[in-house]
Parts: C-alpha cells; structure tokens; sequence
C-alpha cells in the first residue's frame, strides 16, 4: 500500500509541473503577440526610411584579407585591424609560464588569432617585462667574456607586428642586455599600415632608456631592404638583427659579441627557444643543434652530434658550426657584413636569404655558427598572416633561383629540376651578374668544397652517389627485363658487391632504364604515407613511380650503403623483438621492421647489394629487403609493405633494380 503511494504521489507532482509548465508558456505566447500588433502599430504611425539601394547591412570596410581557409569568423574589419588590446595582467606568463584565456573571451581569441596567427588575446595579457627563467647551463653561466666586449646596434623589422609582441622584443632587449655594449635600436618599418604603428610608437621610443630610432619603408620591400635599411644607418661595431617577435632571456648578447670578438669572420647565431603561437609559453631549445636545409633549400634542423669551434671536445660552451642559419636572428661585424656583400638587394619579400649568406660566408672564407650559452625566444606560427607582393610562390621561387646560380655550381641544376616552381628556364630569367661578379672577387670555394667540408653528412646527390629510383624488378616490365639481363650478363659479378661497381655498371645504362621505366606500371619504393613527418617512422612500400609529393621516391646512396632520401631521411632496418625474429627468418612476419626515418651514424642504416642476385641486403643482419602482405594493427588492414627477411635468392619479391635520373648538366 506505501508502495503505491509513492508512485501516486510521484504522478501527481509531475501532473502539477506539466500544468504550470503549459499556463507559462501560454502567458508568454500572449505576450509576444501583444507587442507585434504594438510594433506594427507604430510602423503605420512612423514609417523607417527606405534602405540604401547599395547594400542593406551596415557598411564596414573590409581592409585585410588573410592567407588560408575562410571561416565563420570573416574578414577583419578596419575597427579589427587597428584596434590595440593590451591590458596587461600583472604575473601572466611569467618565468615563461602559459597564458589562459578566459573562456568568456574564446570566440574573440579565435577571431583575433588570425590577425597575426598566433594568440594576440593571450600575449596582450602578459607584461612587457615578464621575467623569464635562466636558460642557460651552469657551465654558461660562469663563463666570463673580454672586458672590452664591441657595442652593437639591434635591428628590428616590422610589418603590421602587434603592439604587446613588438614592444616585449624591445624591453627584453634593453633589460637583458649591458648598456655598455647596447649602442641603440633600430626599428624599420616595412610599410605598415596599422594605425598604432604610428604616432604611438613614436611616442613610446621616445621615452625608452635606449636610443631608438624609426625608419620607415616608403613602400612593401621586404626583409632584405628593410634590414639593408637598418644596417645603413647602424653605428654599432656589431649589427644583430632580430625579428619583431621575439624575447631575449639572461645573458644572451654577451655570447654572441665575444665570439666575433675572437674572429671577426664568425656570423653567430644564438639558440632559438620557442615560444607557443598559442599560449605564449616559453620552451627551452636543445643546445646542440644545427641548421642545414633539403633539396628544395627549405631550413631544417637536425640535432645529431657536430664538431664545436675550440679544440677542448668537453667545452660545451664553445660554438657549434652549423651550415645554414635561419637567418632571423644573428649578429655579424658591421664592418665584414659589408665586405662580403650585406645582402642580395635584388631578393624580394622573405624568404632564401638566409640560404645564400649562408653559401657565401662559409664558401667565402667565413664562419657560421651558434653560440650554446645565447638563448633568444621566437614566436613560431604555423602559417604567414601577411600577403606576399608579387605572390609567394613567385616570390620564394626567384629567389632561391639566384641562391642557386651565384653559389651551387652543378648543383643548381638539381635545385631546378626537382622543386617545384622552378624549373631550368627560371634560371634565365633572374640576373645574378653583380653576385657572381662578388664571388670572383671574393675568391670563394666551390659548392663541392662546402658539401666535402662543411656539411660531409648531407643527402645531396654527388657523383660518387647514385641519384634515382629504386624499382622492384617484378620480371614483367621492360625496364626490369632490361636490368636484370644486364646484370645477369656482367662478367665477376659474383666477386664485387661493392656499391661503388654497382654505381658505374648502372650509370653505364642510364640511358636505356630511364627511357624503358614506365611511370604507371613499374613500381617504385616509397613511403606507405604521401605526407611522411621527416621526425616519425614511415614504413615503406612500393607505388608507382610518378612523383611522389615530397620527393621521398628518390634516393641517394652512398659508397658506405647509406640510402638516404630528402630531409635528411633514411631506410632503416629495425631490430624486432626475439619472437619476431625466428618469423622473419621462417618468413611469416606481418608488421614492418624497415622504416624511413632521421639519418644517423649507425649500422642499422647501411645496406649491401648483391648484382647477381639484384638483392639488397642489411649489413648486419643479413636479411633482404622483401615485398609482402602486412597487417596494419591500428587500422586492421592489409598493406603491401617491405620488409627485411631471410634471403632466397629465387624470391621475385627480393628483386631490386636502381633507375638513375639526372641531376646536373
């Protein structure tokens, strides 16, 4: 009897709410009728005027239109663009800590982040002078510097920079740096057109406790002219140039001017630490790691160990060479910079110019290096919020087109063929006759002495390597009958399984392979994935032997049996666990253990060939490289992938040829 009671009473009170719930909705449907017939009403009575013809919505300039895909936030408008929100909050982001939004501000955050592609809400919150943790190593801290250190001038570009990001690169250069050896700043303006960007930093520099001057681009010229600029009307004995999005942490300038102290040939570079384009944290950089670029002269970092400027190997505060800068942030002596050229004038916008000074300095008898004990902070976004005059494809092109020219030798011709944009008849198009005639002055090197030198670990082509295409021979294409009759036919060839022999006995067919491949048919070896990150395993399959997006169906081998690819990738063989490998050699392993992945010093990179059997085989290991079925676990399919097993020399799907392509002329 309680029981159901309960279960009236329940009913009951629900029979209430749902009647309440009706008079309210009703109550309300009336009172929305009253106030339409009033509205009507006072529309007969007043009448709005007719609407423009030119447009119904209010009218707002649209004054910016930005690179990448169109979202529901729309264009930015004038009020938008020129619009300055710093509010700073005082220990936001402080010792490099990540900054929060609040939620109520997200939408406006994700409106504004693509005015300059990083987090604009975020980096107004934090203060000018944030304090900032000390980067360096106990060993750098305690390194001492010559008393008599040169002065430098700071030169800083800017194109439509945020106020709160400019202005913390300022105050972290004049907090962080001796007075004595900061002369002053200088700020060039290329051509902004954002209203605080005037008068009001004007007025800012005015009262810094650093002398800092203005310049101001009279049209969009780029980096090159705006640092050429800068560098005019420097009077330090060092010029450093920084972009507009940095932050300088303890101790970063003395570094860099006592090493040019010691060699005024040395271009140093400091440490580049990141900042996060999203939250504007503050993350500390590996010290030892260099810069050097891939086939389509795009810079690239690698961290693997490299030779350092003294002869002590244990001082780890001493330079490391690097064979490329990124080319934002260096200091090099005013005097040098101009007699080695300052820059290429004729290089538009952005972009490559890191690349050529880069040639120039080492193949000209300088130095480029990065200083360990300097650590300098830089926004890095994933996209340019800025449009490009003349395109940038166009322009990234041409430039790297006069890199090429003056200072790759027969190298350019590769840098031509296989980037695309590029091609053989660009390299008519750009005059490059004042840079070669600087290069004869200068007496430089050839670019074979730099990639001999200065970068002998590099994945280029060389005529000691093989440049081209690895091909499974399945017996059935005419390129593939072709080889294997050749190599069949070689007298000895059981004798010699050195690279080297194979190399010349496949550069004396070159010719007949590279007309018979058929792009369709014959199957090349690749990565199982067109978009392959260079820092991740990719496993490795075959496909056809059409371009592959980033050039990763190309291969170089060297004389050692290194096989590397672009950005520094190479073939690698895996040691599996020991259950696997009583499969591999009963031949019933399903998941890849040959991988593409970074190149280093070891053995599990370095691959043998056979010409009587076309097979090439791990070193150690002594397993071939095998065509098979695999399951993919994750996404439980079966892939064709390659593999290393036991060798059988009558095995087709162990049957490997080599397709050489041109590279110089």
């Amino acid at each position: 009897m309680g029981l159901r009671f309960q279960q009236l009473k329940k009913l009951w009170l629900l029979y209430l709410f749902l009647l309440f719930f009706a008079f309210f909705m009703f109550a309300i449907s009336i009172n929305l009728y009253v106030a339409s017939i009033q509205s009507a009403d006072s529309e007969l009575r007043h009448p709005k005027p007719p609407p423009k013809r030119r447009s119904l919505w209010p009218h707002k300039n649209i004054v910016a239109h930005y690179i990448g895909r169109g979202d529901i936030f729309g264009n930015m408008t004038a009020d938008d663009y020129n619009i300055n929100l710093f509010q700073p909050v005082q220990g936001e982001g402080s010792e490099g800590r990540p900054v929060v939004v609040p939620p109520r501000d997200r939408f406006r955050m994700q409106r504004f982040f693509r005015l300059n592609s990083f987090n604009l809400l975020a980096s107004d919150r934090i203060p000018l002078n944030r304090t900032l943790k000390d980067y360096r190593t106990l060993e750098c801290r305690g390194k001492k510097y010559a008393s008599s250190l040169p002065s430098t001038s700071v030169i800083i570009v800017f194109h439509n920079e945020a106020w709160s990001v400019l202005l913390r690169t300022i105050t972290s250069v004049i907090n962080r740096s001796p007075r004595s050896l900061l002369k002053e700043i200088i700020l060039v303006d290329d051509a902004s057109d954002r209203i605080y960007l005037k008068r009001q930093l004007e007025s800012y520099i005015k009262v810094l406790s650093v002398p800092t001057k203005i310049f101001r681009m009279k049209k969009r010229s780029g980096l090159v002219p705006a640092r050429l600029l800068g560098a005019e009307n420097a009077r330090g004995d060092v010029l450093t140039f920084l972009d507009a999005h940095c932050e300088c942490s303890r101790g970063w300038l003395e570094p860099l001017l006592g090493r040019i102290k010691e060699n005024r040939n040395v271009v140093i570079c400091p440490v580049i630490d990141i900042i996060s384009d999203d939250n504007f944290s503050y993350t500390k950089s590996f010290e030892n790691h260099w810069g050097a670029f891939n086939w389509q002269l795009s810079f690239r970092w690698f961290s693997s160990e490299r030779k350092r400027q003294t002869s002590v190997s244990k001082d780890s505060t001493a330079p490391i060479a690097t064979p490329a800068m990124a080319g934002g942030l260096f200091a090099i002596d005013r005097k040098y910079f101009y007699e080695m050229g300052s820059y290429d004038s004729n290089m538009r916008v952005w972009g490559g110019e890191n690349v050529e000074m880069s040639f120039r300095i080492w193949q000209c008898g300088g130095r480029v290096e990065i200083s360990p004990c300097s650590h300098v902070g830089h926004v890095f976004r994933s996209s340019t919020p800025y449009t490009f005059p003349g395109g940038m494809s166009e322009v990234l092109t041409d430039n790297l087109a006069r890199a090429a020219t003056v200072w790759m030798d027969d190298w350019q011709y590769f840098v031509m063929l296989y980037t695309h944009g590029l091609s053989l008849g660009v390299k008519d198009k750009v005059n490059v006759t004042e840079r070669v005639a600087l290069r004869e002055k200068l007496q430089c090197k050839p670019f074979s002495w730099y990639l001999e030198h200065i970068w002998p670990e590099h994945f280029f082509p060389a005529p000691d390597r093989f440049f081209g295409k690895i091909i499974w021979l399945d017996g059935e294409t005419e390129c593939a009958q072709a080889y294997s009759k050749h190599m069949k036919s070689l007298p000895g060839r059981d004798l010699s399984r050195e690279w080297k022999r194979a190399f010349e006995e496949i550069d004396s067919q070159s010719e007949q392979l590279l007309a018979l491949i058929d792009l369709d048919r014959d199957k090349c070896l690749r990565p199982l994935k067109e978009d392959v990150p260079r820092s991740s395993l990719s496993p490795v399959t075959v496909g056809d032997c059409t371009s592959h997006a980033q050039t990763m169906d190309m291969f170089v081998i060297t004389h050692k049996g290194q096989i590397m690819t672009n950005d520094n990738v190479c073939l690698t063989y895996r040691q599996p666990k020991l259950g696997v490998i009583k499969m591999l050699k009963n031949r019933n392993a399903t998941a890849s253990n040959v991988m593409l992945t970074q190149c280093a010093s070891d053995s599990s990179q370095l691959w043998t060939y056979n010409m009587d059997t076309q097979q090439i085989s791990h070193r150690d290991s002594k397993l071939c490289l095998t065509l098979k079925a695999a399951t993919n676990a994750r996404l439980q399919k079966i892939e064709k992938v390659v593999l290393s097993m036991e060798c059988n020399f009558q095995d087709i799907t162990q049957k490997w040829g080599f397709v050489p392509l041109p590279w110089r002329i």
